[in-house]
């Protein structure tokens, strides 16, 4: 376990989903059991194996984004500074001269910019170099929504970005935890964004039968933990959270929503997209986040999945909890929000750690929706279908991520 001496609180949240522009409207979705998977709009999808998503649905960043600023910017950079201006709203923290340089940014992003690089590689080929906009290379890099929201905000404090794939966004968010606890920052505006619903995204995924393909029945595509699932359904947005230490937060009066208590981080070091069978790596970051917040697996009472809808995650993923929980696992309520929204790759882990911290708080368990067939291998209580009101004091967001990648957050009531 880490030694460290500051409490790190939550202050803000901001969301952009398939299922909610705004974080209300995100947290009303998951608690109707909205669905935010369709048919693609964003491109003609009819040549692809796969022709439905999740999207965001009628964003305007008007208001927020200055609209000359707004067409120069890939989609996952204005996803990330729309949540991030939200959260920063909520959380009340003003950024001035006197504290901008202990005030950081961390968005995690697993594929960046592939909007604007793939759009600029078609200009390349049909109208040559010259024609190349100078804007290519500064929107197509992953950290670049850090950079953005940074330069909106006016946060000079500690900057980076995570690419570590769909687990990116837990990471940002664990490592801005850390940077607070060990007196780094003061606070962290921290997530996930991402926009890869192109012709390239898509295909890609279809390629290596990563997704789902019920081209038929969009709706019903993601399915986690259900024995038909077939794979995920890719979806976009973020999710950003506001991090403060607790002394910060309390100097100024701010309203704590919840604390982050423990981040556990380990790899496979196994396969480029397969988990470790039996799930050893993901049981391993569940086990330090809980050693980290000094917690007993007793003491959990709602665990976010990363639940992907795919064969091999939603098993795996299972044997994780029953290894880090114990004989306790099936009495845990263990749902999928990814159900609802898809999955936003690297700004899952920023949404679905938005997901658990308004489930504290609102004492209700978002639902994993479409599960109509049970699978022995997935045995645990998954809040089928409709949401289920609970106190919840303690709850753990696992995201993991091609490349072996996984990660825990623990967060729980503030008291």
């Amino acid at each position: 376990m880490v030694e460290t001496s500051r409490r790190v609180v939550i202050t803000g949240l901001g969301s952009v989903t398939p299922i909610g522009n705004t974080t209300s409207a995100y947290w009303a979705g998951l608690c109707q059991g909205a669905n935010g998977v369709a048919p693609i709009t964003l491109f003609d999808a009819s040549a692809h194996a796969c022709r439905f998503a999740a999207e965001v649905k009628a964003f305007d960043p008007t208001g927020l984004i200055d609209p000359k600023e707004a067409k120069r910017w890939d989609r996952f950079c204005q996803f990330g500074v729309v949540a991030a201006k939200e959260a920063l709203a909520q959380s009340g923290l003003l950024i001035s001269d006197a504290n901008r340089q202990r005030i950081g940014v961390i968005i995690g992003s697993g594929v960046g910019g592939l909007l604007m690089m793939e759009s600029q590689a078609h200009v390349l080929k049909d109208k040559g170099p010259s024609r190349v906009s100078p804007f290519t290379v500064p929107m197509m890099i992953p950290n670049m929504a850090t950079g953005l929201v940074a330069i909106a905000l006016g946060a000079q404090g500690p900057s980076s970005a995570v690419a570590t794939a769909c687990a990116a966004g837990s990471n940002a968010i664990g490592d801005a935890f850390r940077l607070i606890q060990n007196g780094h920052a003061d606070a962290m505006v921290c997530g996930g964004a991402e926009s890869a619903i192109t012709p390239l995204g898509v295909a890609g995924f279809a390629s290596a039968k990563a997704l789902s393909f019920r081209n038929n029945d969009p709706a019903s595509a993601s399915r986690p933990f259900d024995a038909e699932r077939d794979g995920f359904v890719i979806g976009e947005g973020s999710g950003v959270l506001i991090l403060e230490s607790l002394s910060h937060a309390q100097a100024r009066g701010a309203a704590i929503l919840a604390e982050v208590v423990g981040y556990g981080s380990t790899c496979d070091a196994h396969h480029i997209t397969s988990p470790t069978p039996g799930g050893a790596g993901g049981a391993r970051a569940m086990a330090l986040a809980l050693l980290d917040a000094q917690l007993e697996a007793e003491q959990v009472d709602y665990v976010n999945a990363h639940g992907t809808s795919t064969p091999a995650n939603d098993s795996n993923e299972t044997a994780a909890i029953k290894t880090a929980l114990g004989p306790r696992a099936r009495q845990i309520p263990v749902s999928s929000t990814k159900s609802m929204t898809g999955h936003l790759l690297g700004g899952s882990g920023g949404i679905e750690a938005v997901a658990a911290v308004l489930a504290i708080g609102q004492g209700v368990v978002p639902p994993t929706i479409n599960y109509q067939n049970p699978d022995p291998a997935c045995d645990l209580d998954v809040v089928p279908n409709q949401a289920r009101e609970q106190i919840i004091n303690t709850a753990l967001s696992n995201s993991f991520g091609f490349g072996g990648h996984n990660v825990c957050l623990a967060f729980r009531r503030f008291a």
